[in-house]
């Protein structure tokens, strides 16, 4: 079954779904899987830190990455995941307005992830980050394949 996932939202699917997301410039895309529980997640947070804005990071976690992302790995260990078997991949975190783009926010997005990674010893598997081209994401959780697509091309990520 197909599930989308909007902006600032995540979805927890298990074999049989694909979870898409469309329009990854600046935000980030996050994919993580477990292999052996067959369960998965996809993350498509906009803003890095929910401190510019705690009533928003309250009601809606999955809009910052400071937030988003561990109310992922959380959701999937409910589902039986597992920190060692996991696969994670990462999309976005561009620059969809080109090299004057003031806020810097898919550098920011990206900075945030990989210190929330670092500081919880996960590391990407792959990526697929910067430039100025939107990206959309399948995700097939029966088999962990992330199908990526930008500017008419796909492939895997």
């Amino acid at each position: 079954m197909n599930h989308i996932v909007n902006v600032g939202d995540f979805k927890i699917g298990c074999d049989g779904d694909m979870l898409v997301t469309h329009a990854l410039g600046s935000c980030l895309g996050l994919t993580v899987f477990d292999p052996v529980a067959k369960v998965g997640g996809l993350l498509h947070a906009m803003l890095s830190l929910s401190s510019i804005n705690p009533q928003k990071a309250q009601a809606n976690p999955a809009m910052f990455v400071d937030t988003g992302v561990p109310m992922l790995f959380r959701s999937l260990y409910e589902k039986g995941a597992l920190k060692g078997r996991l696969v994670v991949k990462a999309a976005g975190c561009g620059n969809p307005m080109g090299k004057n783009e003031v806020f810097k926010i898919g550098e920011r997005n990206y900075t945030v992830l990989k210190k929330l990674l670092w500081k919880n010893n996960i590391l990407l598997e792959s990526e697929d980050v910067g430039g100025t081209n939107s990206r959309t994401i399948h995700f097939d959780v029966s088999n962990g394949q992330v199908t990526l697509s930008s500017a008419g091309i796909k492939r895997l990520l």
